[in-house]
């Protein structure tokens, strides 16, 4: 048990969460939306960090649950700084495990992205593949070709600069003046 009790939350409570709030609230800066991941959230992603909720990974819910609070929680609540990123090798890990299990085709089709999104995020060429056939495979499932897009982009980005650019200024990076260019210009900003 956490002292920061998190033992109140359960994997439902989180993907019950997330899929109220649905694709308008994922994806977008929304300050009341990050405000209420970090009230009801944060210390279950920590403890997620600390890597108290590994038994999560067992089960097809429990993976999602526990990928939805290592890769996506941070980017909600620590928008901006450099702890949004600082679980992305543990959701990675979990990822390929999940996937080879194939629990990413037991989640409902909206929710099978969030398997697939520690891959995008990956400042790594070979993961940036595996998530672009992923969603590939995804796209011919569902029909749903809009991650495949994002896929595509992240995968661009990494093969052009082997980093994304967005990230520097929260890493404490240099911008090379390429990526200023690029962010100048409309580049991709996550």
């Amino acid at each position: 048990m956490s002292r920061l009790g998190f033992v109140n939350v359960t994997p439902q409570d989180l993907i019950d969460f997330w899929t109220a709030a649905g694709p308008k609230a994922w994806f977008r800066v929304d300050a009341a939306f990050d405000a209420a991941m970090r009230e009801r959230f944060e210390a279950t992603h920590l403890a997620a960090a600390r890597g108290e909720l590994s038994g999560w990974g067992e089960t097809a819910n429990g993976a999602l649950a526990l990928l939805l609070l290592l890769d996506q929680t941070p980017r909600n609540i620590y928008r901006g700084s450099a702890h949004a990123f600082a679980t992305d090798g543990l959701a990675l890990a979990l990822a390929t495990r999940a996937v080879e299990a194939g629990f990413d085709l037991q989640a409902p089709p909206a929710l099978q992205i969030f398997f697939y999104l520690p891959f995008e995020h990956a400042e790594n060429p070979a993961a940036q593949a595996r998530g672009v056939a992923l969603c590939e495979a995804h796209a011919a499932r569902t029909g749903d070709d809009d991650q495949l897009r994002y896929a595509r982009i992240h995968a661009d980005v990494i093969a052009r600069f082997g980093r994304f650019p967005h990230r520097n200024q929260a890493l404490g990076r240099v911008t090379t003046p390429e990526e200023a260019a690029f962010l100048a210009g409309g580049g991709f900003r996550g």
